[in-house]
C-alpha cells in the first residue's frame, strides 16, 4: 500500500484521511499523468449515493479541469459502470468517488485507465507523486470544461447488463440496493428484463448507505425472502459491484458458493478458460475440495479483486472472485459487477430448473469464523502486532494442531482499521473459540 493508496484506491473517513483538499490535489494528479498527449485528456467521474459525494466530485472535478481534462460526470452511478464506459468510449480514466459496503462516513477514490482496468501499482505511484507535488498550471485557454449526462450513459449500461440475461426466469425475485448506486439502475434492469421482483434499500438520502441493508447486513432481505414466497434474494453493497445471493429458504450464499455454481456451470458449457478459477486466501477450503471433484484448478490470490484480476489474467482464467461477492466474469467486464453477477445467476437458475439451495447443495463448506480486532493506533500498532512473535507462535501452533482439519489466518484489511481473523476448525463453535483466543492475545499485545 503507499501513501494514498490501499487495495481498493484512497479510503477512509471525510474530513480525516480524505477532504476536499486532498480530492483536489488527487484530480491535478490525474491530470498531471494523463497530459501529453495530441488530444484534450477527457475523463469520467461517477460517485455513489454518499452525502460527501458532490464535495468530493466537486474537488476532484476543479483539480482535473485545472490540469488540462475534460470532465464528464456521470452522477449516480455503479462502479463496474464506469470502468464499462470509460473503455467502450474511449475515455482516458474513469474515476468513482465510493467506499464500497463501508458506513457514510467513509468515501473514497477509485480509478481505472482507459483499458478499463484499475491503475497499475506504477500509475499509482505516479499519481501520489504528483500529489505532492505543485504542478505547473496550465494556460487559462488550456482549462478543462465539464460535461453532465442527460441519461444516455445510465441507458448505455443498463442495456449492456440487460444483453447478458439469456434465460427467462420464471420465478420471484427480491433485490437489495443497500440505498446505494444500485438504486439509480437495479429497478429499470430486472424490471426492464420482466422479473416479478420486489426492490428493497432504493431510498438513498445521503446518510443511509449500508445502513443495516445490503450485501453486510442481510437480515432484512432474508426475512423478505422467506415471508415473501421469494425463490431468490441478491444484495448489493454501496457501489454495486459485490453481489451476494439469498436462498429461497433464506440462507445466505456467500462469494465463494457463487463463485462455485458459476465455475461447474462454465465448465459444463466449455467456457472455463485456463483450466481453473481464481479466489483468496480467505476463499473457503470446501473450493479446494470442490474443485478438485469438478476437475480443475483453484488459484488462490490475496485478498482483493485487483488481486484476483492479476491472478486471472497470470494464468488466463476467465472468471474469478472473492468471498465477499466480488465477481469478475473476465469475457464481460473488467471488475466486479453485482448486478451482472445477478443477472448470469438467474440464467443458471432457469437453465438448471433446480431452487437455489439445491443448486448449492453439492458444495462442501469448512466451519468458518472471521472476526475483526480494531486498530487504534493506525499502521505502526498493526505492524507491531502482525510481526509480533507472540502472534507468529500461536499461528503456527495452531496451524499444527488443525492440519487436515482446519487453518488460520491473520492478515490486516486494506480498506479499514482492523486485523481480520479467520479461522476454520471441524466445527463453528471449535473455529469461533479459536479466533477469540486470537483476538484476546491481539488486545494483550
Amino acid at each position: 500500500m503507499g501513501k494514498y493508496f490501499g487495495t481498493d484506491g484512497i479510503r477512509g473517513v471525510v474530513g480525516e484521511k480524505l477532504d476536499a483538499r486532498l480530492a483536489y490535489r488527487v484530480g491535478r494528479a490525474a491530470a498531471g499523468m494523463l497530459a501529453g498527449g495530441e488530444k484534450k485528456t477527457e475523463v469520467l467521474i461517477a460517485r455513489d449515493t454518499r452525502i460527501s459525494g458532490d464535495m468530493l466530485e466537486a474537488a476532484l472535478t476543479a483539480g482535473l479541469c485545472s490540469g488540462g481534462a475534460n470532465v464528464g460526470q456521470l452522477g449516480v452511478l455503479p462502479t463496474p459502470a464506469v470502468a464499462y464506459l470509460t473503455k467502450k468510449s474511449g475515455f482516458a480514466m474513469g474515476i468513482v468517488i465510493s467506499a464500497s459496503h463501508n458506513p457514510y462516513e467513509y468515501n473514497g477514490i477509485k480509478m481505472f485507465g482507459g483499458d478499463g482496468f484499475k491503475l497499475s501499482d506504477a500509475q499509482e505511484a505516479r499519481i501520489e507523486e504528483l500529489i505532492d507535488t505543485d504542478v505547473e498550471p496550465v494556460n487559462n485557454a488550456d482549462l478543462g470544461r465539464v460535461g453532465r449526462d442527460s441519461g444516455y450513459f445510465t441507458m448505455d449500461y443498463i442495456q449492456f447488463l440487460a444483453s447478458k440475461s439469456q434465460e427467462r426466469f420464471s420465478g420471484k425475485v427480491a433485490i437489495d440496493c443497500a440505498n446505494g448506486a444500485a438504486s439509480m439502475t437495479a429497478r429499470s434492469l430486472f424490471t426492464g428484463l420482466g422479473f416479478e421482483c420486489e426492490i428493497i434499500s432504493d431510498s438513498p438520502d445521503g446518510m443511509n448507505i449500508n445502513d443495516n441493508c445490503g450485501s453486510t447486513h442481510l437480515e432484512n432481505l432474508r426475512s423478505l425472502v422467506k415471508s415473501g414466497g421469494f425463490d431468490v434474494g441478491f444484495a448489493f453493497d454501496g457501489d454495486a459491484d459485490r453481489c451476494l445471493v439469498v436462498d429461497e429458504l433464506g440462507n445466505v450464499m456467500d462469494g465463494d458458493m457463487l463463485l462455485a455454481v458459476f465455475a461447474r456451470g462454465m465448465k459444463d458449457f466449455g467456457m472455463l478458460r485456463g483450466g481453473g478459477v481464481v479466489g483468496t486466501v480467505v476463499s473457503n477450503s470446501g473450493m479446494d475440495v470442490f474443485v478438485q471433484k469438478c476437475g480443475f484448478e483453484f488459484h488462490r490470490a490475496d485478498v482483493g479483486d485487483r488481486h484476483v484480476l492479476e491472478t486471472m489474467l497470470e494464468t488466463g482464467c476467465n472468471l474469478g472472485g472473492e468471498s465477499s461477492g466480488h465477481m469478475i466474469f473476465l469475457d464481460d467486464m473488467t471488475t466486479g459487477d453485482g448486478q451482472l453477477t445477478a443477472v448470469k445467476f438467474l440464467n443458471v437458475l432457469a437453465e438448471s430448473g433446480k431452487t437455489v439451495s439445491d443448486l448449492v447443495g453439492e458444495i462442501p463448506r469448512f466451519p468458518q469464523v472471521m472476526p475483526s480486532y480494531k486498530l487504534s493506533g493506525g499502521a505502526q500498532e498493526r505492524d507491531a502486532i502482525m510481526a509480533h512473535p507472540r502472534l507468529l507462535e500461536e499461528v503456527k501452533k495452531h496451524q499444527e494442531l488443525l492440519k487436515g482439519e482446519g487453518r488460520v489466518l491473520i492478515r490486516p484489511s486494506g480498506t479499514e482499521a482492523v486485523i481480520r481473523v479467520l479461522v476454520e476448525a471441524k466445527t463453528e463453535r471449535r473455529a469461533a473459540e479459536i479466533a477469540e483466543d486470537f483476538i484476546d492475545l491481539m488486545k494483550s499485545l
